[in-house]
């Protein structure tokens, strides 16, 4: 049974439009999973069904009603689940197809994103920008529970700062979400965990790094390694700066923990 995102935008928000596309899905034998506004004046549906045939029929028909405009018709994609399931889409940068931005607000949309990602297996590197305390490390920890993956911290300041220089047991199994903050591994003299951040750099897992910009300075990595770049912010308009991020954590070497 193949699945099909339908997005239309409504002309005529006429009384009984909805039940109309919901009855001709049915007479087509045309599944609707999941329905919900996505944006002002806009609907998406998540379709199943059994014929590809009826699909085509769907999309010859519907393109010809004129209360509506189809905006997309296609295999969906993460952010059409997520924009459907949420009820909004996730901003992406226009430039940097492959950034993704969200405020504190959104927290539960970024949690169920960064979810989809880690349950793929497989190398899948992300990076996150944000100020101190916007959630971060929180939002990573809960999307690994929401995937149902074990996290690694290789280096943190959530609770102490936090510098690993070995893993043990099953914590090097390619299942586990490894995390790691840029700042912090940057800014460590002791080789063992640079060592260790470049094993796992290697390995075929998903690794988060916070402050990726930071992390890829004065190393054999960079920005392009990334396959997807987060940035969440306070509110819109919220500047990132490196500057009070690299002063916050050198105040927490106060707090150190080391193992």
């Amino acid at each position: 049974m193949g699945e099909w995102y339908f997005e239309y935008e409504i002309q005529v928000n006429r009384p009984g439009l909805l039940g109309d596309i919901a009855s001709l899905l049915g007479m087509l034998k045309v599944n609707i999973v999941t329905i919900n506004g996505v944006d002002e004046g806009r609907r998406g549906l998540l379709l199943k069904a059994e014929n590809e045939e009826s699909i085509k029929r769907f999309q010859s028909i519907v393109n010809t009603i004129d209360d509506i405009r189809v905006t997309k018709f296609r295999e969906p994609k993460l952010r059409d689940r997520l924009a459907v399931r949420h009820g909004q889409y996730i901003e992406k940068d226009a430039d940097e197809k492959n950034t993704f931005r969200f405020v504190r607000d959104e927290l539960g949309i970024l949690v169920d994103f960064m979810a989809e990602l880690f349950k793929t297996d497989g190398h899948k590197l992300i990076g996150i920008r944000g100020m101190p305390r916007v959630g971060k490390t929180e939002s990573i920890v809960a999307a690994s529970v929401c995937a149902n993956k074990k996290w690694i911290f290789l280096s943190s300041t959530m609770i102490k700062q936090t510098v690993r220089k070995q893993l043990i047991g099953d914590e090097f199994n390619t299942n586990n979400i490894f995390i790691l903050d840029g700042v912090v591994t940057r800014m460590s003299t002791d080789e063992r965990h640079l060592r260790l951040v470049r094993e796992v750099m290697k390995m075929p897992s998903v690794k988060v790094i916070e402050h990726p910009d930071i992390f890829v300075k004065h190393s054999e990595y960079s920005i392009e390694d990334f396959d997807y770049i987060i940035e969440l912010r306070h509110h819109p308009d919220e500047e990132i700066v490196y500057d009070a991020i690299v002063k916050n954590d050198t105040f927490a070497n106060d707090d150190f923990f080391s193992f």
